[in-house]
């Protein structure tokens, strides 16, 4: 660590969580919210102003819904948000001149409650930090946490600017590539699929009318998800030299292979935004706590897009890691405490591995150009839309509703 710099002499925090995305954010304000005496910082080494206008778009489930709203930031991210009404699964090779569709499902959960909206991470990311200041959670960007050290009863913390840091507890929710679970020595499972996925949006002459498509290709699923007005987020899952080819390529050529997997039901489609490609893979933490450490979101596990949940995952984790904490506040027990955030870790281990493997497998087994293997799929996916009970079991483990929840996730306040 660093000498004395300024920030030495700053009280103790109780949390500090490095990275400010949706996951840090969202820590910050359920913390927050539920404990106000509770002292929270969090730190991110983008400027504000770059989180803020993020053009991605991200599935957000009821469940996560619920919370956001139980958070008092659902109000202003709804008129950015888009329903999704209906959802469609066909499977078929580039060639084939019709996509039978295999599945459907309802979109609501219950009366009036889609079971996913899609909204645009910029305006998330933008109305949990406006809450979070409101709640005086201390928001520290640009800047970064460069390295720390585990004492006794705190973990001392030094910041990329030289500031330094004492905190009960850290929590690295920096992404997939987390550089502070690598300074904590948490190792991972991990391994690289030949894919990259596309990711632009795009606007089409006719609505939508809130309807979700997922078309499993050869090269991996491309999905078609709606955005509010005549636009669509589009996900699309491509060999990856491939997928390098055609971002980096002309707008002719990328817009002539996007057209041949959109197809033409939507009118004529354009690029509205920019397109960007980012390796798959699958990695997932071997351990989600250290002695006054936590991971969270992406940090912790990081799932093939195929289902469309690695957002919803990390609100699971910001849910129960903040149950955790402020029970154990409640209970005065202290937050950094290993037997507290074994709590956490026994909580979600479980769910985050069995995601992963969901996803791997769906990946493998969709991804490929066996007729075989369609045939089988096929005929399973037939035999689900068949099913309304098991339909409905699967729409709800999509919304985040089954099994047992963190109170947020079902509304409640902790």
């Amino acid at each position: 660590m660093a000498g004395d710099r300024q920030g030495d002499m700053a009280a103790p925090l109780d949390v500090l969580v490095g990275g400010g995305g949706y996951v840090g954010l969202s820590l910050g304000v359920a913390l927050k919210q539920a404990d106000p005496a509770m002292s929270v910082a969090v730190v991110d080494q983008r400027p504000r102003a770059a989180l803020e206008t993020d053009p991605r778009a991200s599935a957000v489930a009821a469940a996560a819904s619920r919370m956001l709203d139980q958070l008092g930031v659902w109000e202003e991210i709804a008129p950015h948000a888009q329903p999704m009404t209906e959802m469609i699964v066909t499977d078929s090779k580039l060639r084939d001149a019709v996509r039978p569709v295999f599945l459907t499902f309802d979109g609501e959960v219950e009366e009036g409650e889609p079971f996913a909206h899609m909204v645009p991470n910029g305006q998330m990311v933008a109305a949990l930090s406006r809450r979070a200041e409101a709640l005086g959670v201390e928001l520290i960007a640009p800047d970064g946490v460069r390295d720390f050290a585990v004492g006794t009863g705190m973990v001392e913390v030094e910041l990329a600017s030289g500031t330094r840091r004492r905190a009960r507890l850290l929590v690295a929710a920096d992404g997939v590539r987390s550089r502070l679970r690598d300074l904590a020595g948490i190792q991972t499972v991990r391994w690289e699929y030949d894919q990259s996925g596309i990711v632009t949006t795009v606007r089409h002459e006719r609505p939508h009318q809130g309807r979700a498509e997922e078309h499993f290709l050869p090269s991996g699923p491309f999905a078609i998800l709606p955005l509010t007005g005549n636009r669509s987020s589009l996900v699309w899952s491509e060999k990856r030299a491939e997928a390098d080819r055609l971002v980096k390529g002309d707008d002719f050529t990328f817009e002539l292979e996007l057209e041949r997997r959109f197809g033409h039901h939507l009118g004529k489609i354009t690029l509205e935004g920019p397109r960007h490609a980012f390796p798959l893979g699958l990695t997932l933490a071997r351990s989600f706590v250290r002695p006054r450490f936590a991971l969270a979101g992406d940090a912790a596990h990081g799932i093939h897009p195929i289902a469309g949940q690695g957002l919803n995952l990390g609100f699971k984790d910001v849910a129960a890691l903040a149950e955790v904490l402020v029970e154990a506040r409640r209970l005065g027990q202290d937050v950094g405490a290993l037997d507290v955030l074994e709590r956490y870790e026994r909580w979600r281990r479980f769910d985050t591995f069995q995601m992963g493997v969901v996803t791997d497998v769906l990946n493998r087994l969709f991804s490929n150009d066996m007729d075989g293997v369609r045939a089988v799929r096929d005929v399973g996916l037939g035999l689900v839309d068949r099913m309304p009970s098991l339909k409905k079991f699967f729409i709800r483990q999509a919304a985040g509703l089954q099994g047992e929840a963190p109170r947020l996730l079902t509304g409640q306040p902790i």
